[in-house]
């Protein structure tokens, strides 16, 4: 059967030039002029590939794919966003509006023939008004969580990982842990996870290829319920943490996979964080209890306000690991920080080690223990803000 192609651009030269290129390939070709009725021929013809401008009058390009997105006869029909729009946030915005696929004008005709075919090869689209359920992204942006520490070895992946743990128990939603920390990760070794290169294989492919699919294809699912992408512990992939853009589109992509998504962000303000961080809905700043510390405790939410984070989306925790009369008790932390104490958390050394042991999260160990009340506490202050699923 020929394959159907539908091309929506206001500008009639683009649509015939187009629409020739691919019709000498053999294929089909529909054609609309504006959003409208690009909807209208979407619905009526049920084609196998959308050729979609952005830049339109009235209904531009988002909205088409948004409205083709929620419509069960078209959710699952391939997009490829054909437009002027180069910049990357322009190609986030195309992605989260339901796009699988972006190229920029002008184009080789080769170019654009490997696309559709490329589009046409991934397609699982079922015609008709019995189109088989949407698989695709979410049609809600979820709630991201963002773990971060002033500097190094002071638990951020095991405060993200028991988070998501938490979280996942008490509103029994989809969660997702990303491990954004290329060649440092522990998640893969003390959860007993496949696939470590998955983050790896992310951050090395073009970033029109990180689409949903290949997205969901790296995550790896813990026996808790929690879905976890690991980074890599090759030392060697540590370069990649300046793909920065690659990180930019997997957090849009994560960010319509899941109710919430957390992200260890590691220690420090790098490129990447700082990217990030004024798209997340909450920052969780990890602090230990000793002067040094926090002295860089306070730098950090200083640089966090300078970047345009309300304070608060804040919260500061207190990760007390060792049994030491050295550590500052909370009112003298809070009073060195200028900033409340959101949650505290008491030395566990044994319970972490028979966590590691049992290849899960501390907070599934012991159901009554002190530790996990306290991750619970702070997973229900986090479930109180975000938006109550429809």
């Amino acid at each position: 059967m020929t394959e159907k192609i539908l091309i929506v651009d206001d500008d009639l030269d683009t649509l015939r030039l187009v629409g020739l290129m691919l019709q000498k390939q053999g294929y089909q070709i529909v054609a609309a002029s504006n959003g409208a009725q690009g909807l209208e021929m979407a619905f009526a013809e049920i084609p196998d590939v959308i050729l979609l401008d952005v830049m339109m009058p009235q209904m531009d390009g988002y909205e088409v794919a948004k409205r083709l997105r929620a419509d069960s006869r078209t959710a699952n029909i391939p997009i490829l966003m054909f437009t002027a729009k180069s910049q990357l946030d322009d190609k986030v915005a195309g992605f989260e509006a339901g796009a699988d696929d972006y190229l920029t004008k002008p184009t080789h005709p080769s170019e654009l023939q490997a696309h559709v075919k490329a589009l046409l090869a991934r397609s699982s689209k079922t015609k008709g008004p019995a189109a088989a359920p949407q698989t695709g992204p979410i049609e809600e942006p979820g709630y991201t969580i963002g773990i971060i520490a002033a500097r190094g070895g002071q638990g951020v992946t095991s405060i993200a990982s028991n988070l998501a743990s938490a979280l996942q128990k008490s509103t029994s939603s989809k969660v997702i842990m990303a491990e954004l920390r290329p060649g440092m990760g522990t998640l893969a070794i003390e959860l007993n996870l496949p696939g470590s290169k998955g983050l790896t294989e992310l951050l090395e492919m073009p970033t029109s290829d990180i689409s949903h699919e290949n997205v969901k294809s790296r995550l790896v699912a813990h026996p808790s319920g929690v879905i976890f992408l690991p980074a890599s512990n090759q030392p060697k992939d540590a370069a990649l943490a300046s793909k920065v853009e690659n990180f930019e589109m997997l957090a849009s992509r994560l960010n319509f996979m899941a109710r919430f998504i957390v992200l260890d962000l590691g220690c420090g303000l790098g490129a990447v964080a700082q990217k990030l961080i004024p798209t997340l809905k909450e920052i969780v700043v990890l602090v230990e209890p000793n002067e040094n510390a926090l002295v860089h405790a306070r730098a950090l939410i200083d640089d966090l306000l300078l970047l345009g984070v309300d304070q608060a989306n804040i919260r500061v925790v207190a990760n007390y690991r060792l049994r030491s009369e050295l550590q500052l008790s909370v009112p003298q932390v809070q009073e060195k920080l200028k900033f409340t104490i959101d949650t505290t958390f008491t030395p566990a050394p044994e319970l972490l080690h028979q966590a590691t042991r049992l290849h899960t999260m501390a907070f599934l160990v012991q159901n009554e223990g002190l530790p996990n009340q306290q991750y619970a506490a702070l997973a229900k202050k986090v479930e109180a803000r975000a938006p109550k699923p429809a």
